[in-house]
C-alpha cells in the first residue's frame, strides 16, 4: 500500500491570517508522486479558487473527518520544488527573524519557475560533397536560387550555423524543410546555458601566499580535513591579500569536490571580483544577483546543482544557490549594512550564512579590514576562530592620512566643497596623471529646500520627511516616490528666499569641472548605477584610465583595487556620524578606513584626506591611524554601557496602520502584552514570567523616528535582553496574540539587531 495520503500544505499567501498549514487529501494519480517541497495547486477558501501551495509534509494521519478534506487539484505546471535543506532554511528563518512561512520560502528560493533552455541549431550536411555537388547543379538548371546557395556553401562545409543560413543567405524555412525531407541535410538542435559572465582572461595561477596567508589556508583546510566545522573570521589591513586566502581555500575545496559560494556586499563590487575568480577557476566560476534575468538565474541554478560549478559570486541572494556539495561559504567585508534584509524576513546573511553551513556540514570564512563588532566580539569570546593580517605581501605601506578641520577652512574663508589642501594634492595628481577617488555618504543632490526667511523646509505631503532637491527643479521624496517643481516662492510666508542646501555627487561632479580644467570626471552613485552593466562600465572605464576623478557614495569605497590611485579624499566624514543610530561611530570609522585603503594599493604611495566638523570624534581619529583594535575597545565600552548590541540583543517592533489613533492604541496594547499587565492578554501569555521581568527591558512604544510613509503611521517598541531566546519568545507571544485578536487593517514587523534606522 501507498504510504502518504495527505498533504498538509502552505498556502501562496504572506498573511499572518493563513501563516500555517493545511491538510488536503492526495488524489489517486498523485499517491506515490507528491512529494515535500512540491508546489502544487489547492482549492482554498469559500470560493474554492485555485491557489499555489508547497508540501511542507505527506502523511497518513488525518487531522479532520476524511469527508472535510479538500483534494490537491495537481502539481503546478513549471513549478521548481523546494529542497528539504531549503525547507529547513526557511523555517529556521521564520522563527528566527519573525515572518510568514511562505515569505521565508520565497526568500530562500532564488528561482520559483522552471525556464526553457536557449537552443542553438545547426545544419548538417548528410551527403557527399561530390553528391552535395549534383543536387547543387541540379538546382540552378531548375533556378532554385535559394537552395542553390544553401548547397554551394555544404559542398564546402559539412557543419553551417542555421542563424548564417536563414540570415546571410536568405533561406525560408520551407526550403530548409524540404532539403531535410529529401535527405540531403539535418537540422540539429543543441541546448545550452544562458551566461551572464562574459569574460575573456587568461588563466592565472595563484601567487605565493605570504607565511600569515599560508598559515590561515592550512589551519582551515586541516580542520576540514579532521571533520571540524567552525567560523572563521579574517581580520586583515586593507591590502592584505584576504582574496588570495579565499582564492587559495576554494582551491582547496574544489580538489576536496567540494563547492562555494563567496558573498559581496555590493553588485558593484562584482566585476573585479569575478575577474579575479575566473582567472583562476574559468568558466566553472558564475554569478547570482538581481541583475540577473529570470533565465539567467535558472541557468546557474541548474548549473549548480548538476554539479557543473564550483564557485558562485554574489550579494547576499547568492547564499540561497542549491549546491550540493557545499564545502565553504565566504563573507568577504563581513561588516557591510548590506548584508541585512530590509523586508522581511528582515535576516542577517552573517548568522543565516553560519546556520547555512551548519546545515550543510560547511565551513564559514568572515573576511574584513574592520571587522563588525558582533563578529570581532564573538571572536573574542572564542565563538569565532579569529586570524588576522598585519602586513601588504606587496611590501607597500598604508596610505598617509591627514585629517583637515572644515570649521579652521571656513573661519579662513574657504567656502569651497573642498579643502586648499585637497585642492593642491588633486593638482599634483593632474599633473602626474595619477588618479584620484572622492568619496561623499549621501546620494544625488540630497539637498532639503527651506524657506531662509521664516524657517519652512518642504516636506512630502505623503511621509514625514523633507523632500530632496535634484536638478531641474525637481524635489522628490525617496520613500514614496513623490515628485514637485521647487517653488519660487516660500508656501508659508510668501518669501522669496527660498533655497537648497545641496551636498551631494553631482554637485560635487559640476565644481570639479568648474574648478580644474579638462578634468575627466565620473560618478558612481544610485542614479548612474541603474541600468544593467553598469557597475561594469564606470569601474572599467576608471580602471583603463579614461578619467582622473572618480566622484561617489558609499559604493567605491568597498574593496575596488586601482593602482593608479594614489589620492582619496573624504569630503563630508561626519555626515554619517549624524544618523540617529547607535552604530553611527562604528559605520563612520569603517567608512573611513575603507576609503583610506583605496589610495596606495599599487606601487605608487598614497595619501587620504579626510574632512570634518568633528576631528576629536574617537571615530576618524582612529580611522586616521587605522588602528581597529584601539576603536573596538572605546566602541564596545560604549555598548556595554548603552545596552546595545553585540553586548545585549535587541528586537525592533514595528507597528504601522493608516489610521494614527488605531495604529497608537495598538503599539500599547502589544506593549501592555509583553509587560504581561493587560488583563485580556492573559489567556495568550506564555513566557516565564521571572526570567523576561529579570532579562527583558521594554522601550516604548512611540513614534518612529519617520513617523509616517506613503499615508502610513509608523510605531515601534524596542525589547532588549542578553538572551536572544527571550526575544524570540515574546515575538512568538504577540504573533499569536495578533493571529487570534484578528487584525486586519495594520501590520507588523519584527527586526533583530537592527542595523540603520526603522
Amino acid at each position: 500500500m501507498i504510504q502518504g495520503r495527505y498533504a498538509n500544505i502552505i498556502i501562496d499567501i504572506s498573511h499572518e491570517k493563513v501563516d500555517k498549514t493545511f491538510q488536503y487529501k492526495i488524489p489517486e494519480p498523485l499517491l506515490g508522486v507528491l512529494e515535500e517541497g512540491m508546489c502544487v495547486q489547492v482549492p482554498f477558501g469559500k470560493g474554492d479558487h485555485l491557489r499555489q501551495g508547497y508540501v511542507v509534509e505527506v502523511t497518513d494521519r488525518p487531522q479532520f473527518p476524511e469527508e472535510k478534506l479538500k483534494q490537491v487539484a495537481g502539481i503546478a505546471a513549471g513549478s521548481l520544488p523546494v529542497e528539504a535543506d531549503a525547507m529547513k532554511l526557511a523555517a529556521w528563518m521564520k522563527h528566527t527573524y519573525g515572518s510568514t512561512m511562505i515569505a521565508a520560502l520565497k526568500t530562500v528560493l532564488p528561482v520559483k519557475q522552471a525556464m526553457k533552455l536557449k537552443e542553438k541549431k545547426k545544419i548538417t550536411r548528410l551527403l557527399t560533397a561530390e553528391e552535395t555537388r549534383s543536387v547543387w547543379a541540379q538546382a540552378l538548371q531548375k533556378n532554385q536560387k535559394a537552395r542553390a546557395k544553401i548547397l554551394e556553401e555544404l559542398t564546402e562545409e559539412e557543419i553551417l550555423p542555421y542563424e548564417l543560413v536563414r540570415e546571410k543567405l536568405g533561406a525560408s524555412q520551407a526550403t530548409l524543410k524540404s532539403l531535410e525531407s529529401q535527405g540531403v541535410i539535418r537540422i540539429e538542435r543543441e541546448s545550452y546555458y544562458r551566461n551572464p559572465v562574459k569574460l575573456k582572461a587568461d588563466r592565472e595561477d595563484g601567487r605565493v601566499l605570504s607565511k600569515e596567508q599560508a598559515g590561515i589556508c592550512g589551519r582551515v583546510l586541516s580542520d576540514f580535513d579532521e571533520g571540524k566545522r567552525k567560523t572563521y573570521l579574517i581580520h586583515g589591513i586593507t591590502g592584505s591579500g584576504k582574496t588570495e586566502v579565499y582564492l587559495s581555500l576554494i582551491e582547496g575545496m574544489i580538489k576536496r569536490k567540494k563547492q562555494c559560494i563567496v558573498l559581496i556586499p555590493e553588485i558593484a563590487l562584482t566585476y573585479q571580483t569575478l575577474l579575479r575568480f575566473y582567472k583562476r577557476f574559468g568558466d566553472r566560476v558564475s554569478v547570482m544577483n538581481s541583475t540577473l534575468s529570470a533565465g539567467e538565474k535558472f541557468d546557474q541554478c541548474e548549473r549548480a546543482r548538476k554539479g557543473e560549478l564550483d564557485v558562485i559570486i554574489g550579494p547576499r541572494s547568492a547564499l540561497f544557490v542549491p549546491f550540493p556539495d557545499l564545502g565553504m561559504i565566504v563573507m568577504d567585508e563581513e561588516h557591510e549594512t548590506s548584508y541585512k534584509s530590509e523586508t522581511m524576513p528582515r535576516y542577517h546573511a552573517r548568522e543565516t550564512a553560519e546556520y547555512l553551513a551548519g546545515l550543510k556540514k560547511a565551513c564559514l570564512v568572515l573576511g574584513s579590514a574592520t571587522p563588525s563588532l558582533e563578529a570581532y566580539y564573538r571572536a573574542q569570546k572564542g565563538c569565532y576562530e579569529l586570524f588576522t593580517l598585519n602586513n601588504r605581501p606587496t611590501g607597500g605601506s598604508l596610505a598617509a592620512v591627514s585629517v583637515i578641520d572644515l570649521r579652521r577652512e571656513l573661519k579662513e574663508g574657504n567656502r569651497s566643497i573642498f579643502s586648499r589642501r585637497l585642492q593642491e594634492l588633486m593638482e599634483e595628481r593632474l599633473a602626474k596623471k595619477e588618479q584620484t577617488m572622492l568619496f561623499l555618504n549621501r546620494r544625488g543632490y540630497a539637498g532639503f529646500v527651506s524657506c531662509r526667511f521664516c524657517g519652512y523646509v518642504m516636506r512630502c505631503p505623503h511621509c514625514d520627511v523633507s523632500l530632496s532637491q535634484h536638478l531641474g527643479g525637481r524635489m522628490v521624496c525617496h520613500y514614496c516616490g513623490y515628485e514637485t517643481r521647487q517653488p519660487q516662492k516660500c508656501p508659508e510666508c510668501g518669501s522669496p528666499y527660498i533655497l537648497g542646501f545641496k551636498a551631494g555627487t553631482e554637485q560635487i561632479e559640476e565644481q570639479l569641472k568648474a574648478r580644474f580644467s579638462g578634468i575627466r570626471v565620473l560618478r558612481m552613485d544610485a542614479d548612474t548605477t541603474r541600468k544593467k552593466d553598469s557597475y561594469e562600465r564606470i569601474l572599467a572605464a576608471f580602471s583603463g584610465g579614461e578619467a582622473d576623478v572618480l566622484v561617489g557614495t558609499q559604493m567605491i569605497v568597498k574593496g575596488h583595487d586601482f593602482p593608479n590611485v594614489t589620492l582619496v579624499g573624504v569630503l563630508a566624514a561626519d555626515l554619517s556620524l549624524n544618523d540617529s543610530d547607535y552604530r553611527a561611530g562604528e559605520r563612520t570609522f569603517q567608512l573611513l578606513t575603507q576609503a583610506a585603503g583605496r589610495a596606495g594599493r599599487g606601487s605608487l604611495p598614497g595619501e587620504v584626506l579626510i574632512q570634518t566638523y568633528r576631528p576629536d570624534h574617537y571615530g576618524i581619529v582612529q580611522a586616521a591611524r587605522q588602528d581597529y583594535r584601539a576603536f573596538y575597545e572605546e566602541e564596545i565600552l560604549y555598548r556595554k554601557l548603552g545596552g546595545y548590541p553585540p553586548v545585549i540583543h535587541m528586537m525592533a517592533i514595528l507597528i504601522t496602520s493608516p489610521d494614527e489613533k488605531r495604529g497608537e492604541a495598538l503599539s500599547g496594547r502589544i506593549a501592555c502584552l509583553i509587560k504581561e499587565q493587560m488583563p485580556p492578554c492573559a489567556g495568550h501569555c506564555d513566557i516565564q514570567k521571572d526570567e523576561i521581568a529579570r532579562e527583558v527591558t521594554l522601550i516604548g512604544p512611540a513614534r518612529a523616528s519617520i513617523g509616517k510613509i506613503n499615508d502610513i503611521y509608523r510605531f515601534l517598541l524596542y525589547c532588549k535582553s542578553p538572551k536572544y531566546h527571550c526575544l524570540t519568545k515574546i515575538k512568538d507571544q504577540v504573533e499569536r496574540y495578533w493571529e487570534s485578536a484578528g487584525i486586519k487593517e495594520e501590520n507588523i514587523q519584527f527586526d533583530f539587531d537592527p542595523v540603520g534606522s526603522i
